[in-house]
């Protein structure tokens, strides 16, 4: 079944829009969330609250890419639950690293005046990049893939990726800087 069509099940109110999501993007989903929780458990959770949530928000939105729309909705719940995990129990995981270097770059996420202001400054950062740092910076931070990982993707070293986030995170900061960015 083609996005679109899946899309229009949502629209419709079909509940086989569930069972379709679940079928072509399931996997994709269960690897976002482990990605970022390190629990299959816990990914499970948040792979089906995903399909409530992209219940509840199509209509009114219709996203260009279903995928993509899914894979948000999945990085966002597992995200808030990596949170509340760690603030549960201080230093509790190893994916909180991830947060944390991007602190220096975005803040804590709980000051920002205007998330979407934040969101649209980080979609023309991130056109603005060239592949390689683009496909470094996007593995590390919206997938949540380790170093080692990462860099057996890109067939780089450790610290040629490592390099890479590094300036890329300094980039970003001077990009928000320079927009104007509040955080």
């Amino acid at each position: 079944m083609t996005d679109a069509q899946i899309i229009e099940l949502y629209f419709l109110r079909d509940e086989n829009a569930i069972e379709e999501s679940r079928n072509k993007y399931g996997i994709y989903c269960r690897s976002i969330a482990y990605n970022i929780l390190r629990s299959k458990e816990d990914s499970e959770e948040c792979v089906n609250d995903t399909w409530l949530g992209a219940w509840n928000a199509m209509p009114p939105n219709k996203p260009e890419k279903l995928s993509l729309f899914l894979g948000s909705i999945t990085r966002n719940i597992s995200v808030s639950l990596l949170r509340k995990r760690t603030s549960e129990k201080r230093g509790g995981g190893e994916t909180a690293v991830f947060l944390e270097e991007l602190e220096e770059c975005v803040g804590k996420g709980d000051c920002i005046n205007d998330e979407l202001e934040l969101k649209d400054a980080l979609d023309r950062f991130l056109d603005s990049l060239n592949p390689e740092p683009k496909k470094i910076f996007m593995l590390r931070y919206w997938y949540m893939l380790s170093i080692r990982r990462t860099a057996e993707i890109c067939k780089k070293s450790e610290g040629q990726i490592k390099m890479s986030l590094k300036r890329t995170r300094e980039k970003l900061k001077c990009f928000l800087e320079k927009e104007n960015v509040k955080i």
